[in-house]
Parts: C-alpha cells; structure tokens; sequence
C-alpha cells in the first residue's frame, strides 16, 4: 500500500498496516514515533536557527531533502512522524518547509518500501544556520 503520492509531506509510523488514504507514508512499523525522539534532538528541532537534514536510507540507494526545525513543534505523538512543506504545526508534525514530499521520493526506492521484507533507516541531522 505504500504510494509515496502526497504532494506535500512524508510520513513515518510506528502503525503495522496503512490505508490507501494513508498516500504520504513511506514507512510503517517504525520504531519511534516524534514523543520518543530524543530530548537533545528535540531541543534542536524547536529552534528557529535549525537547517534539518533528513535522509532516507533503502537498500543501498538514498534520498535526502531539507527542512526547517520551529520553535511551535510539539513533537508528541506516539505513533508518527511526519515532514511537510507547508508551515503547518501538530502534535506528528517533526519538521516544516521541507524541499520535498511523497511525490519526490524516486519510484525505485517506493518500488523497494512495499516490500514487507524491507528496512528503512530515516537519519536526522539538525544544524543551526
């Protein structure tokens, strides 16, 4: 079910199944959700100076896009993580003003994350600007 077809977010879950609503998320059976991100990488995230770099690690092939970190984030929920382009703020939202969404994530890495046997690594590095 994994589509990577949202225009405008990129989503991670710690939930085993999805939905085909569900056409932002790239990875399900995550091991954290934001609530379980460390608290150094969370104080990183909410400052107004932070240039996130995030990674996305399948199978020997990469994408990697950027994204601003911001003083509102919550980062609280249990189960998700998600990465958007716009400014929006929630309780799942880990970083805003990201260069790419679902829809950018080139189709042989896609191809490779509907496979149940597959394991993605999803690397954070926050800098301050």
């Amino acid at each position: 079910m994994v589509r990577s077809l949202h225009p405008t977010t990129i989503e991670i879950t710690t939930d085993e199944r999805l939905t085909e609503r569900g056409d932002c998320i790239v990875g399900v059976e995550a091991a954290k959700g934001c609530s379980q991100l460390s608290e150094t990488l969370k104080t990183a995230l909410r400052s107004k100076y932070a240039k996130v770099m995030i990674r996305l690690l399948i199978d020997g092939e990469s994408f990697e896009l950027t994204a601003k970190g911001d003083g509102g984030l919550e980062l609280s929920h249990p189960h998700d993580i998600v990465i958007r382009k716009s400014r929006f703020l929630s309780s799942r939202t880990l970083a805003v003003g990201a260069s790419a969404a679902a829809v950018d994530i080139p189709r042989s890495i896609v191809s490779r994350l509907r496979s149940p046997r597959t394991v993605g690594v999803l690397e954070i590095e926050v800098r301050e600007t």
